[in-house]
C-alpha cells in the first residue's frame, strides 16, 4: 500500500526558528575519507538518511568498523591502504548518486572486481561521466549499456595520473577523479567548470594534496598521491539544500519571519539565496563563521510584499542546482515571465526534474513553455489554488515531494503526493519541522 500524504491546507503568517538536518554532501565526505584515515574519527549531527546509511554500509563492506548511535558517528579508519578488497563484493548505493559516483574514484586501486547497484531511479542516471576518467587512470570499469548502473570495477596497484577536463559543472564526477588521484603516484591535472568544493575544502583542511587555483571560468586542481590521512572529528553544519524548503515556505507566506541556525554557506551551495535576493527577497546572514574551512552562519528571511520576475544569470546555475524545483514555486508568485536556462543537468537528477517541476506548475494553472534545456514561467502575483492535484509516478524523488508539499502549504488546494517515504533518501526530519509551522 503507498503512503500518500493529504494536505488541504495553507500555513498561515509565522515567526520561527529552527534547525535542520546535517549537510548530506559533507556527511558522505566525511564518511569516505574518514575510512581512509589512520585512527579513530568522530562526526556529530551526521544526516542520518538512506543515502548516508548507505555510504556507512560500503565502507563496512570494505572492512571498515564503524559505530552508529543516534546521530553520532565513528569510523576506525585503517589507513589509505585499509580497505580489504574481497571477491564477490557488491555494494548498494541506494538512491545516493554522490556515494555511487565518488566511492569509486576510491576503488581504483581494488584487487578485485567490486560490484556498485543502485534503486530504480539512480539505476537510470548517466555513470559513463565517471567511468570515462576512471579507465584513463588504467580501472577496468563496466556498466550497463555502456552508461548505466550496475558498474563494475576492478582496479590496479599502480594506477597512472591524467588529465581531465571536467565540463558539466558537476561535483561528484571532480570529486571522484580528485579521489583517484590521492591514490595515483604522479600529478592528476583537472580543469574543472564551477560546482561544489566541499572535497577540496576537507582535503585542504586535512593537508590532503590537493591544491586549487581560482580562475573566472573554472578551476585548475592539482592532485598528488596522499601518504597519510589523520583521523580527524566533524561537526556537520546544516544542509542548505534542505533549508531551502523553508526558505520558500517563508518567501512565499505573507507577514512571515524564519531564521534558520548553523547552516553551511559555502559560496558554491548558495546559488538560491543570490536568486531570491534578486527577486526580491529579503534574506540575511547573521553570525557567520569559518568551521574547517566552511562557511557557517544563521539565514534569516522575512517574506516581501512583492516578487520580481527573473532572468536568471547561468552563473547561477550551480550553486543552485538542486533547488531549482522550489525556485521554480517562488516564480510562480512573480510579477511577471521568469526564465531559467542551460538547466539539462537537471534531467540528470533523481527524476527529470526540469519536466517536473513544469508539470507541478502547470498542476496549479501556471503557465510555462520547456525545452530540454531551459524553462519559461509566466507568474502570477496572486495565484491561489482551489482543486485537487495528485503527485505521483516520480521515481520516488525527494525534492519532487518536497517541493509539492511546499507548494500545497504555500497556494492552498486539496494536494495528494504519493510516497512521502521518498524524504527518507536525505531529509527524514522534514515533516517533523513542517509540523511546526502548522502550530
Amino acid at each position: 500500500m503507498q503512503k500518500i500524504l493529504i494536505n488541504k491546507k495553507k500555513i498561515e503568517s509565522f515567526n520561527k526558528t529552527i534547525r535542520v538536518s546535517g549537510d548530506k554532501s559533507l556527511s558522505i565526505r566525511w564518511i569516505l575519507i574518514a575510512s581512509l584515515a589512520s585512527g579513530i574519527s568522530k562526526s556529530k549531527n551526521l544526516l542520518i538518511s538512506e543515502d548516508v546509511l548507505a555510504a556507512i554500509q560500503a565502507v563496512k563492506k570494505l572492512g571498515i568498523k564503524v559505530i552508529l548511535k543516534n546521530k553520532e558517528c565513528i569510523i576506525y579508519g585503517k589507513g589509505l591502504n585499509g580497505y580489504k578488497y574481497r571477491k564477490n563484493i557488491i555494494i548498494d548505493a541506494k538512491n545516493s548518486g554522490t556515494l555511487a559516483r565518488l566511492l569509486p574514484g576510491l576503488l581504483i586501486n581494488s584487487t578485485h572486481k567490486i560490484k556498485i547497484v543502485g534503486d530504480k531511479s539512480l539505476s537510470k542516471r548517466d555513470f559513463k561521466r565517471i567511468a570515462e576518467p576512471l579507465k584513463k587512470f588504467g580501472a577496468n570499469l563496466s556498466l550497463k549499456e555502456n552508461k548505466k548502473l550496475p558498474m563494475i570495477i576492478n582496479g590496479l596497484k599502480d594506477p597512472k595520473p591524467i588529465k581531465y577536463h571536467e565540463t558539466r559543472g558537476s561535483a561528484q564526477c571532480k570529486s571522484s577523479v580528485i579521489f583517484a588521484g590521492i591514490r595515483t603516484n604522479g600529478t592528476t591535472l583537472i580543469k574543472a567548470a564551477k560546482s561544489r568544493d566541499h572535497t577540496e575544502i576537507l582535503c585542504n583542511h586535512l593537508k590532503i594534496p590537493v591544491t586549487v587555483t581560482k580562475k573566472k571560468e573554472l578551476d585548475v586542481i592539482k592532485v598528488k598521491k596522499a601518504k597519510k590521512i589523520k583521523s580527524f572529528n566533524y561537526n556537520i553544519p546544516s544542509d542548505i539544500s534542505s533549508s531551502a524548503f523553508f526558505i520558500v515556505l517563508t518567501t512565499l507566506t505573507k507577514n512571515s519571519t524564519l531564521k534558520i541556525k548553523d547552516v553551511n554557506i559555502n559560496p558554491s551551495r548558495t546559488g538560491i539565496i543570490s536568486i531570491l535576493k534578486k527577486m526580491g527577497v529579503k534574506i540575511i546572514f547573521e553570525n557567520k563563521k569559518t568551521y574547517k574551512g566552511e562557511k557557517i552562519a544563521n539565514i534569516k528571511i522575512k517574506s516581501p510584499k512583492k516578487l520580481k520576475a527573473i532572468n536568471c544569470p547561468i552563473k547561477l546555475n550551480s550553486g543552485a542546482i538542486d533547488e531549482f524545483l522550489v525556485i521554480f514555486l517562488v516564480a510562480a508568485k512573480a510579477d511577471g515571465v521568469s526564465f531559467f536556462k542551460d538547466l539539462s543537468e537537471l534531467n540528470q537528477k533523481e527524476s527529470p526534474r526540469l519536466k517536473w517541476g513544469s508539470k507541478i506548475l502547470n498542476m496549479m494553472g501556471i503557465k510555462t513553455i520547456t525545452t530540454e534545456n531551459s524553462i519559461k514561467i509566466f507568474g502570477n502575483p496572486n495565484l491561489k489554488v482551489n482543486k485537487k492535484i495528485t503527485i505521483k509516478n516520480y521515481l520516488k524523488d525527494h525534492r519532487v515531494f518536497m517541493t509539492s508539499l511546499i507548494a500545497a502549504l504555500s497556494f492552498g488546494g486539496s494536494w495528494h503526493i504519493h510516497d512521502k517515504d521518498s524524504i527518507k533518501t536525505s531529509f527524514p526530519d522534514f515533516l517533523k519541522i513542517i509540523n511546526k509551522f502548522k502550530k
